[in-house]
């Protein structure tokens, strides 16, 4: 079976480049606040307000964005969100105004959310046999985009030409994306209602939306917990270097990168939900690992086994997002726009809580402390996807 139909894969290649540069651009703000704040004189109150705005918006704007999916059609869904995400990404940080900036970071959020959706969608719709094999490898996008921004970033700053081009920059890609994706036609139907379709309004009586929900809720917490934090957690605990310890970001994303695009050329079956119990078990059982190896001796030999144990927890945690909107996919084939909006609004939920929570647990109790919360919530992480996979079967034996 071909990974993508001949048919799809032009469409598949431009929305492939599109969710890349969403994942920089999802990015990028936080890889540039510490000149933000050093340049525009902001205080982490400011800052939080900012990037909080932007949290908030793509959340709302994930569960509104499947009711535009369905109304709208799936290209004027998408071609809103870039153009929005053109508009704020043409002028954040022109000027240090705050209250300027946290509108334009909404303005960036509610693009973001009508995009993620839209693609999630669409790739689902080309993922005819339902195998999730296109929505892991769509994801491995994201992770790209995600290593790809701070790099860019980091690469301009040491140029000394300006960190602000960064944004002016993504703002003209996604202008030739949007000029691109204008005249690119987007034809894919979504399952007519029929008879027996269920109506929408009771997808709230089914566990399993329920369950998609709060899984990715604690999955991003978890992603974004392990990424943010396991620098500083070999820097406190382990004493390593930090120059040394920002390499383990990137080994963690290694480790995602690899399974989403891993698992879509190796696995050619079609058990996603056994597929994301495993993945999602090796997640826990390595930051289980990592956190119980922070109350051992440091010792050169313990260093290198948490540096394994990241990169299993990138791996592990590859194609839990994926595979959770493809079972859903598969559960609601005739509500599919409505079903992964509510699932990606817990994903945007969990990137705006879980930073605070984890924040205060590591202040108050210390790093060890903070990951060790990290370890309980992927074993939650992983019996959601157990109920979820047990709720989908029970779906399809109907």
């Amino acid at each position: 079976m071909p990974l993508i139909e001949r048919h799809h894969r032009a469409l598949f290649v431009l929305l492939f480049a599109v969710f890349t540069i969403f994942g920089m651009s999802m990015t990028i703000i936080g890889a540039t606040l510490p000149v933000i704040l050093a340049d525009f004189k902001w205080n982490y109150l400011i800052a939080g307000f900012v990037l909080g705005a932007g949290a908030v918006a793509y959340f709302v704007a994930t569960f509104v964005g499947g009711y535009l999916v369905q109304h709208w059609g799936a290209k004027p869904t998408l071609l809103f969100g870039l153009v929005l995400d053109v508009i704020g990404l043409s002028f954040f940080a022109t000027t240090p105004d705050p209250l300027t900036n946290i509108l334009l970071s909404a303005l960036i959020g509610i693009g973001q959310g009508a995009i993620e959706i839209t693609i999630n969608w669409s790739t689902l719709r080309i993922d005819s046999k339902n195998s999730g094999r296109p929505m892991n490898l769509m994801h491995g996008a994201f992770a790209i985009g995600a290593i790809l921004g701070p790099m860019a970033v980091g690469a301009l700053i040491q140029s000394g030409l300006g960190w602000t081009i960064v944004f002016r920059g993504m703002a003209g890609i996604f202008v030739l994306l949007t000029v691109v994706m204008v005249f690119t036609p987007l034809a894919l139907a979504a399952h007519k209602m029929g008879d027996d379709a269920p109506a929408p309004e009771r997808l709230s009586k089914h566990p399993a939306y329920w369950l998609s929900f709060f899984a990715l809720l604690v999955y991003v917490g978890v992603e974004l917990g392990v990424s943010n934090w396991v620098a500083e957690y070999f820097v406190a605990v382990f004493a390593y270097s930090p120059a040394a310890s920002a390499l383990l970001v990137s080994l963690f994303w290694a480790g995602l990168l690899a399974g989403r695009f891993g698992v879509p050329l190796l696995y050619t079956g079609t058990r996603q939900d056994a597929v994301l119990i495993g993945f999602s078990a090796m997640a826990a059982v390595a930051i289980i690992l990592l956190t119980l190896l922070g109350y051992t001796a440091s010792q050169p030999l313990t260093i290198e086994i948490g540096r394994v144990l990241v990169f299993f927890a990138g791996l592990g945690c590859s194609i839990y997002y994926p595979a959770v909107i493809t079972l859903l996919g598969k559960c609601f084939p005739h509500a599919q726009s409505q079903a992964i909006g509510f699932a990606a609004t817990g994903g945007g939920i969990g990137a705006f809580v879980f930073p605070f929570l984890m924040s205060a647990l590591s202040q108050s109790w210390g790093i060890r402390a903070g990951f060790a919360t990290y370890a309980v919530f992927a074993v939650v992480m992983t019996l959601c996807a157990i109920g979820l996979a047990v709720s989908v079967a029970k779906a399809n034996r109907r």
